[in-house]
Parts: structure tokens; sequence; C-alpha cells
């Protein structure tokens, strides 16, 4: 095989990859379940980037549970950006927990950090 074409094909294996983890990260909704819960509990940590803004839950009787956002932008347009909470806040997070029930992570579809909410889809809400 010559070097060009040996650079070809790593290029491709290249690009194959980047295609494939983007479509891994955007998973959608097709992990979790379609019965919404409420979880409570103090933030350990706040992730703001892509492909979602997550938070790290410690709960009183559950452990620590990932709780994913949505996108950058929409969890944006919701309100809660930046500095709106913090390590050691209490939160209480409505959405659907995922599927696999060893796992302890939720798509959240309303974040609530003291009185004020945060509908990050608030069409996906089913109580108010």
């Amino acid at each position: 095989m010559s070097a060009r074409s040996w650079k070809r094909m790593l290029a491709a294996v290249g690009l194959t990859a980047a295609f494939a983890t983007g479509a891994a990260a955007h998973h959608g909704w097709s992990w979790a379940e379609a019965d919404q819960i409420e979880l409570r509990g103090t933030i350990q940590t706040i992730t703001m980037g892509g492909p979602h803004p997550t938070l790290d839950v410690a709960t009183a009787d559950d452990g620590v549970w990932r709780v994913e956002l949505g996108n950058p932008r929409q969890t944006e347009r919701s309100g809660f950006v930046e500095g709106v909470a913090k390590p050691g806040d209490q939160v209480v997070a409505l959405g659907n927990r995922s599927q696999d029930p060893k796992e302890k992570r939720m798509k959240a579809v309303r974040i609530t950090i003291g009185e004020k909410r945060y509908d990050i889809y608030p069409d996906r809400i089913r109580t108010n």
C-alpha cells in the first residue's frame, strides 16, 4: 500500500470515528423510560459544556445521579445558565430515568433551584 493510500485510509477511519462519536453523543430520549420521576438532592458538580450540560446530584438515600439537561442552547433558553446554581445547592430534577435500573442517570425536563424553575423541555413536562 502506498503512503498516499495509507493516509487516505487513516483519514477515512478518523472521519468515520468522528461521526460515530457525534451520533452516540446525540442519543435523544431512546435510552430513557417514558415515566417521569422527581429526584431531590444536593448538586456536587455542574458541567455546562456540550453535548449536554450535566449535574451530578447526591441524593439522601440513593447515591449520586447524573442528570443530563438539554443541549447547551436549549438549557440556556430555559434560563439555566452558568452561575444560577453551584455545588452545594439543593435541586429538584424532574425527568426520565435510564431504562437500565443499575444506571443512576436521568434526562431532566425541569430543574428547580430554590423557588426558581427552569423548564428545559416545557412540552415534555407531565406535571405541574
